[in-house]
């Protein structure tokens, strides 16, 4: 695979080797597939990740997880190396990333939630989406009552949404500060109502919901994560390392220390169970979690653990280890990146 400029960045990265010292990068990939609409920036195309997989064959020094980790434990600093990481478990892990890894015999941590793996709807992220911001018409006003306060939100002309604003916002980004319509404000702002709440009490909420917009619980194959089965295939070889995402991906700090210890211990014993070997890594949802949180991890038998937090790993706690998350782009947008991101 050729890609456009690679002389011109191989010669930037061999200057910038002369330079500077960085500490080493963890990336953060959620999905290889291609969709219509992605709010979050989790998806990234298969053309485009093995365009990613070549550039870091060719620019970096590709480990796993484990020894990035084992660098640091020895008290030194990951210089250049790059580990790849994948968190929550779709089945595009499986079917369209690793054979890609294993074209390019790149090592990658996957994090998976172990309570999902049966789950006969979709994700409840998933499922906000397909209710709000796909073409359809509900209701003009929605009244929901969560821990006790009573919200109600119009969405006036919104309520009828066309294919054709479909097309016209499908590439909106819920991170930004735009809301083109009440659809995507009502979006954000259930994303960030929801995100919080006990998993058991969150259900109940997105039940209400579908009641409001006359629909049931569906699973899409496209939303799917991994089955039992599926989950043992993926950690099958060398190349995968199958680690812990929690039971039900909520936000850690915000549960009670049982419920936190649960979640933890819980998808480690599942996981092992259904892989056969250690699982000694953890990713905290959301990128969530607190000091309590680590404690927690620590005394269940992890090795480490990654944030989200966006910076490269130089000196620093194998149980807060930063990522930085990769987006859908170009290979040589991707090197582009690269040199950034180790510059920071």
């Amino acid at each position: 695979m050729k890609i456009p400029g690679i002389g011109r960045l191989r010669r930037m990265a061999k200057r910038l080797r002369g330079r500077l010292a960085p500490g080493g990068l963890i990336l953060m990939y959620h999905r290889i597939t291609e969709v219509e609409s992605d709010p979050w920036s989790i998806c990234v195309s298969p053309r485009h990740f093995a365009e990613q997989m070549e550039v870091l064959r060719k620019f970096g020094e590709v480990v796993s997880l484990q020894q990035c980790n084992q660098t640091l434990q020895q008290g030194q600093v990951p210089h250049w190396q790059i580990a790849v990481t994948f968190d929550d478990g779709y089945t595009d892990n499986l079917y369209n990333a690793k054979p890609l890894l294993e074209r390019y015999n790149i090592p990658a941590t996957m994090f998976l939630t172990s309570g999902y793996m049966e789950q006969k709807r979709d994700l409840w992220w998933d499922e906000l989406h397909r209710l709000l911001l796909e073409a359809g018409t509900l209701p003009e006003a929605l009244f929901l009552e969560i821990n006790g306060t009573t919200h109600r939100w119009d969405l006036g002309t919104a309520a009828n949404y066309t294919k054709e604003q479909y097309q016209q916002y499908r590439s909106w980004k819920a991170m930004g500060e735009d809301s083109p319509t009440p659809r995507h404000a009502l979006f954000r702002t259930l994303y960030w109502l929801l995100s919080p709440l006990l998993p058991e009490t969150r259900q109940k909420v997105m039940d209400e919901l579908l009641r409001w917009a006359g629909s049931v619980p569906t699973l899409r194959p496209e939303n799917r994560v991994l089955n039992l089965e599926e989950v043992s295939t993926l950690g099958k070889g060398e190349l995968i390392e199958i680690g812990a995402h929690s039971v039900t991906h909520p936000f850690l700090s915000f549960l009670p220390t049982a419920r936190q210890r649960e979640e933890i211990q819980q998808s480690k014993t599942r996981l092992e169970e259904i892989v056969g070997q250690p699982v000694v890594s953890f990713a905290y949802p959301h990128g969530n979690y607190c000091e309590e949180t680590t404690a927690l991890v620590r005394e269940a038998g992890f090795t480490n653990a990654c944030t989200t937090y966006p910076r490269t790993v130089r000196q620093c706690d194998r149980f807060e280890l930063p990522r930085v998350l990769v987006e859908d782009c170009d290979g040589e947008e991707f090197a582009k990146q690269l040199f950034e991101w180790r510059a920071s």
